[in-house]
């Protein structure tokens, strides 16, 4: 093992008191993890990061030819969340071998905390389009299907945000106290992400059942394609979940060497690593391409939302103006009938006089 061949030199502080030591680098620049010139908590395996770069990168082909197959342009998500994967394994494929590199190893593990956030995204994006072609109301709990996306989507740049400034400062070399304000940043993150994951599930475990209710009494007819998406997002934020409450687990637990989830790398690579594999394989079998068809799928456009938006206000105010037009039409009657009425009332009273 390199670390047992290391030597070690005192870094001290203002007070002169160590902080820190600094190791020489053995095979492929491998410090222990404590040591000031840490990049990685573990020295990264060369071929399980070939392999995840492999994985992700036929996947990344996939979901751009699927994209350009079935002209999705919010798509493009997805295809962010396999590049993103992509950049993490390949730097860290790199790193393994240039273990002393700080750029590779920050690159490498900000992107790998962040791309699941693409993967949620695109979890939303899909089902607010699911929503707008199957469900009669085009709406969830008086929640429109065009909005659902765009607001759990601002909800997940927040997370996004959030976990980007924790996990930025997640490197054994920017010292205990900065990862440990870093890791609590980042779990705040992920915490407010599983909190938006519930939520949503909430809205579609309601959009699930009013499509069952409706297919058995009768009143709507569909297939089962949009079962099978629904599964399907059932499925990765699930995946999406578990990565989540392991990420937690890991933090939380703290950064001592009692805790062995950040020091072992074979935990990030299952528990992190393969459900995103799992999760994103799940939507290029099942692509929303498949069960999204037609142009009644599709969001209308900017400039139909305007024409739209336009030509109902022209009605309203034709609605309005045909209302007061036939308003005082109504009064004009009354005002020439009501002279008539004065004429009548004064021949009656006259005769009575007479009499």
């Amino acid at each position: 093992m390199a670390s047992s061949t290391a030597t070690f030199l005192p870094s001290t502080t203002a007070t002169a008191l160590p902080s820190c030591i600094t190791a020489t680098p053995g095979r492929d620049g491998y410090v222990p993890p404590d040591a000031c010139n840490a990049q990685w908590a573990y020295s990264p395996s060369f071929s399980a990061a070939i392999t995840y770069a492999v994985l992700f990168g036929i996947l990344a082909v996939a979901q751009t030819a699927l994209a350009i197959l079935y002209r999705k342009g919010f798509c493009w998500v997805m295809i962010m969340a396999t590049a993103w994967e992509l950049v993490a394994f390949v730097t860290r494929a790199m790193g393994s071998h240039n273990q002393q590199s700080e750029a590779l190893s920050f690159v490498s593990n900000i992107f790998f905390l962040l791309a699941p956030l693409w993967v949620n995204a695109y979890a939303y994006m899909t089902a607010g389009r699911l929503i707008w072609t199957f469900h009669p109301n085009k709406s969830i709990f008086r929640v429109k299907a065009m909005s659902i996306g765009k607001y759990f989507v601002w909800l997940d740049v927040l997370s996004f945000l959030i976990q980007g400034t924790g996990g930025s400062m997640l490197n054994p070399g920017n010292g205990a106290k900065t990862m440990n304000l870093g890791k609590n940043i980042y779990m705040t993150g992920v915490g407010i992400q599983q909190l938006f994951i519930v939520l949503f599930l909430v809205l579609i475990v309601r959009f699930h059942m009013d499509l069952v209710r409706l297919e058995k009494s009768g009143s709507l007819h569909t297939n089962l394609r949009w079962k099978w998406l629904t599964y399907a997002l059932y499925a990765v934020l699930t995946l999406i979940s578990m990565r989540i409450i392991f990420r937690l687990i890991e933090f939380s637990a703290g950064a001592d060497v009692s805790n062995p989830l950040p020091y072992h790398e074979i935990y990030p690579l299952v528990l992190d690593a393969f459900p995103m594999v799992t999760a994103i394989t799940i939507l290029t079998v099942l692509h929303p391409g498949m069960v999204l068809k037609g142009p009644e799928s599709e969001f209308p456009s900017r400039r139909e939302r305007k024409a739209a938006k336009k030509e109902k206000k022209a009605e309203k105010k034709a609605r309005k103006a045909e209302k007061k037009m036939a308003k005082s039409k109504g009064i004009g009657q009354i005002g020439s009938y009501e002279p008539q009425q004065q004429m009548l009332g004064q021949d009656l009273e006259m005769g009575n006089r007479r009499l």
